[in-house]
């Protein structure tokens, strides 16, 4: 492959954590339980349930809050389950020395917006400590796969990607700070639990990062609908990065200028269009994965 020699840009690399913040309720003491209950496995909350402070946020649905106590790095403030979860995710949070607490539905319905799937389970966490490029660069091995997302501000297509990147083997997801969803319970809701498993890393400066990837060996390849090379051809290096933009806008110039060659993937005629970001990224993803097992 002959790499892309046009000028690189350059900038300072730094992370930032982001996060949604949660209302702040006071709880009520539940006076309901019976006797012979065991209290100090489970407790019932009163008519409201107070959220957390600072940058913590709710974590929901079965997978997220499962990947999250599974992971020995996220910090887990509070479980809450309805009472058709809470048997479950009773030996679950006690592993983790949390003791799970019943609710009832209408008060995790009030949690969060109206038609939120969050399967009778939350979790209050604060968000994960932020990687830098520096880190991932550093552990990868011989042969690794990145993806950039330029622009790309929705927190479902972000966590759909993230989910992608699990199940193919990509070792983290980048994106640059400014204009990037914050990590949210939406967001996690979409990665099905990969946002506890494969790095989401912010960074200041997407050309001056990959430069940097490129100086450790990567291969940037830009997916573009006019690019030169359709994605079955593209021959495969060992580190690759797979840059990709927005639906709509696509990749920013100064951004397709630092990739060294622009991939389309092929498609018959039709009168819809290009493919959302995520589906495009999954099959990029399946077809590295195909062609190199």
């Amino acid at each position: 492959m002959s790499r892309n020699t046009s000028k690189r840009g350059s900038g300072r690399n730094h992370s930032a954590r982001g996060a949604a913040s949660t209302s702040k309720k006071s709880a009520t003491p539940s006076k309901g339980a019976g006797r012979g209950q065991n209290r100090n496995k489970e407790r019932n909350t009163g008519s409201r349930i107070p959220g957390g402070s600072g940058d913590s946020f709710w974590l929901y649905g079965n997978h997220p809050v499962q990947a999250a106590l599974a992971n020995q790095e996220r910090d887990i403030q509070r479980v809450i389950c309805t009472g058709g979860q809470i048997d479950e995710y009773l030996p679950l949070s006690a592993r983790r020395g949390i003791q799970a607490e019943r609710v009832d539905r209408e008060q995790m319905d009030g949690l969060f917006p109206d038609g939120t799937v969050h399967q009778g389970v939350a979790a209050l966490v604060r968000p994960l400590r932020q990687l830098a490029i520096e880190d991932i660069l550093f552990s990868a091995g011989e042969k690794s796969v990145l993806v950039v997302l330029d622009q790309v501000t929705d927190p479902h297509n972000v966590g759909a990607v993230l989910r992608s990147a699990a199940v193919f083997g990509a070792d983290a997801v980048i994106l640059p700070d400014r204009n990037a969803p914050p990590e949210t319970g939406v967001l996690a809701k979409s990665a099905s639990g990969a946002l506890e498993s494969v790095p989401l890393i912010r960074i200041g400066n997407l050309a001056r990062t990959l430069e940097q990837t490129q100086e450790k060996g990567y291969w940037s390849v830009g997916l573009a609908g006019e690019g030169d090379v359709e994605l079955p051809d593209l021959a495969l290096p060992d580190r690759l990065v797979i840059v990709m933009g927005a639906e709509g806008s696509g990749l920013r110039r100064l951004t397709r200028d630092h990739c060294d060659h622009l991939v389309r993937i092929p498609m018959a005629e039709n009168a819809v269009g290009s493919l959302n970001v995520s589906n495009a990224a999954a099959i990029v993803l399946y077809d590295i994965t195909a062609r190199r097992d």
